[in-house]
C-alpha cells in the first residue's frame, strides 16, 4: 500500500509516541507536532522511517495555520491527522485554577478543532482522509475531581460526532477514542498506586491503528476501551 502522510499531536510522549512508531513501522511518513522541541526530537530518533518535526503551540489558532501551511509545502498532503495532545488538571471544581481551565479547553479542545479546520478543506478536495480524535472516557461520563477536564472531553466528542454526520456523503472519516486510564504523562505527580495497570499506550496504538484502516463498505465511528480495573 502506499505510503501515507501522518500528522500527529502531542507527539512527543505516551500514546502520540506510541502511534509515531507504530506508524512509522508501517512504512509511513510521521509528522510530529508537539510544544517541546526537544520531546519531538527524542521521539524522532526512534522512528526508522522519513519523519518531520514542527514545535507548535496548538491552542493558538496563527501557530497551527502557520504550521499545517508548512506541512502541506515541505510534506505533502495530509492522509491521516490524530488530535492526541491533551493535559489534565485533576480536583474538586472549587479548586480547579483559571490557567488550567483555560489550558484544558484551549488545548483539549479549542487545539483539536484548529487542528481538523486546518486539513478538512484537502481532505474534502481528495475525497479522502481520516481525521482521529483521541478523546477518553472522560468524553463519555462523568468523573469525581475531572469537572472541566471532562467538560473539555465532552466538548470534543459532541464536535467529532457532529463532523462525522457532515462528512456523512464524503470519504473523509471522523472517529472518536474513548478509553480508559493509560500508563501516561497525563498524571504528571498525581499518578494512582495502581497506575501500573493503567493500559499501555503500545497496546492502545495497536487497537487504532487496526481499526482505523480503510476498508470498503464500512466505517468505525468510534472505538471503546475498557480497563479491566475500572
Amino acid at each position: 500500500m502506499k505510503s501515507k502522510i501522518v500528522v500527529i499531536t502531542g507527539a512527543g510522549s505516551g500514546l502520540g509516541a506510541s502511534l509515531a512508531r507504530k506508524y512509522s513501522e508501517a512504512g509511513d511518513r510521521v509528522v510530529l507536532l508537539g510544544r517541546s522541541q526537544e520531546k519531538l526530537l527524542k521521539v524522532a530518533e526512534s522512528l526508522n522511517n522519513e519523519n518531520y518535526v514542527y514545535s507548535v503551540d496548538i491552542s493558538v489558532k496563527q501557530q497551527v495555520k502557520d504550521v499545517f501551511r508548512l506541512i502541506y509545502a515541505e510534506v505533502g498532503d495530509i492522509d491521516i491527522l490524530v488530535n492526541n495532545a491533551g493535559v489534565g488538571y485533576f480536583d474538586l471544581a472549587e479548586n480547579i485554577a483559571e490557567q488550567s481551565i483555560d489550558e484544558m479547553i484551549d488545548i483539549n479542545l479549542k487545539g483539536t478543532i484548529f487542528c481538523t479546520q486546518e486539513v478538512l478543506g484537502s481532505m474534502k478536495q481528495k475525497n479522502q482522509g481520516y481525521i482521529i480524535n483521541i478523546i477518553s472516557k472522560s468524553g463519555k461520563r462523568p468523573v469525581v475531581t475531572e469537572s472541566v477536564y471532562c467538560a473539555s472531553k465532552f466538548g470534543v466528542s459532541g464536535f467529532t460526532e457532529s463532523l462525522a454526520l457532515e462528512l456523512e456523503n464524503t470519504s473523509v472519516r471522523a472517529i472518536g477514542i474513548y478509553m480508559g486510564n493509560m500508563a501516561t504523562e497525563l498524571w504528571k505527580g498525581s499518578a494512582p498506586e495502581d497506575m501500573d495497570k493503567f493500559i499501555d499506550p503500545d497496546d492502545m496504538a495497536d487497537l487504532i491503528i487496526e481499526n482505523t484502516r480503510i476498508r470498503k463498505h464500512l466505517a468505525v465511528e468510534q472505538i471503546t476501551v475498557k480497563n479491566l480495573k475500572e
